[in-house]
């Protein structure tokens, strides 16, 4: 698993972002590249701009806690094809340069807040998450769509 809070790992992913053009399509999914990285800025939003965001009730929270989380925060990746919550379907086109330039600065700010930062932080869905447990789920998101679209 890379490390989101690692530069040259932050850098790869930002490498493969670059490589995206408007017009490439997904190897599987619906998705297109904009929405792709849009729906790949709602991780961070919530990080970073939590009030774009409703937060979960308590009983939705807890069926995230105890049900969600471990598929989240492991190491295992995602299958291809797997449910997308509520939240993080974009069903609109995005500008897809505006999309892009979001997602870098996430990936660029949290590797430069470091991983201090993220240790014990509260998750919007999950509770209090361990660097590595946000790591994971940063990456393996990441890595996840990144090879949808073949970078």
């Amino acid at each position: 698993m890379e490390n989101v809070f690692d530069s040259k790992d932050a850098q790869n992913y930002i490498n493969r972002i670059n490589n995206l053009i408007e017009d490439t399509h997904g190897l599987w999914g619906r998705m297109t590249v904009d929405q792709m990285l849009a729906h790949c800025n709602v991780t961070y939003e919530m990080v970073y701009e939590p009030e774009k965001h409703k937060k979960p009730g308590s009983i939705a929270k807890f069926i995230l806690k105890r049900f969600v989380k471990p598929k989240v925060v492991s190491e295992k990746a995602y299958p291809k094809d797997s449910p997308t919550a509520p939240q993080f379907v974009i069903s609109n086109r995005r500008n897809f340069h505006d999309e892009k330039k979001r997602l870098i600065g996430f990936i660029q700010k949290t590797q430069q807040l470091g991983s201090e930062a993220f240790e014990g932080k509260e998750s919007f869905s999950f509770g209090k998450l361990k660097a590595n447990e946000w790591n994971n789920m940063f990456a393996k998101h990441l890595n996840h769509h990144l090879s949808q679209f073949g970078v």
